[in-house]
């Protein structure tokens, strides 16, 4: 009887740690073996309207080496511009978000920010564009974030510095 507990035991928790590795697994091969449909890497002509800001990709937590980034994105009129040197660690369903707050460090930070979403990240590096949607205020608009829809995770922002005149300025 003792004999078939332990047993029993060994079965069960060789069942639990055996589905925790799978999934582990799959959540960090899955962009490998998937991957993300290849970049739109330039800009058209009519994407290049005037700059309106720009901003780097950073580490948003030391602490944490699976959730980062760096590269360059630059805000125009009517598009957002992930530069050549854009890179974000791997992971799954990642999307790029416009935030109206800036120092955007912590998952809290874009759960309770009222966001809009471009879009799914089409290569975890590179250069990509993202056309705005007609009802954004880019006044409004602080920060550039990569984010896990998946997890519910914060991979990196970037802090927006205004290029030349601020929209809505009048000279």
């Amino acid at each position: 009887m003792r004999s078939f507990r332990k047993s029993l035991l060994v079965f069960f928790l060789g069942g639990v740690l055996g589905t925790g590795l799978g999934v582990a697994i799959g959540v960090f091969v899955f962009p490998f073996v998937f991957p993300p449909p290849p970049p739109a890497e330039r800009l058209t002509e009519a994407d290049r309207s005037r700059l309106v800001a720009n901003g780097t990709f950073i580490h948003a937590n030391p602490s944490d080496p699976l959730h980062w980034g760096r590269g360059k994105v630059s805000v125009y009129e009517r598009t957002v511009l992930l530069e050549a040197d854009f890179k974000v660690g791997r992971g799954p369903k990642y999307h790029v978000y416009l935030l109206p707050k800036a120092q955007v460090r912590g998952d809290a930070d874009v759960k309770n920010a009222t966001r809009v979403d471009l879009g799914r990240l089409r290569s975890f590096e590179g250069s990509q564009r993202y056309p705005l949607p007609e009802n954004v205020r880019l006044d409004d608009i602080k920060s550039v974030v990569i984010w896990c829809e998946q997890f519910s995770v914060l991979i990196s922002p970037a802090d927006l510095s205004r290029s030349g005149p601020q929209p809505g300025a009048t000279h």
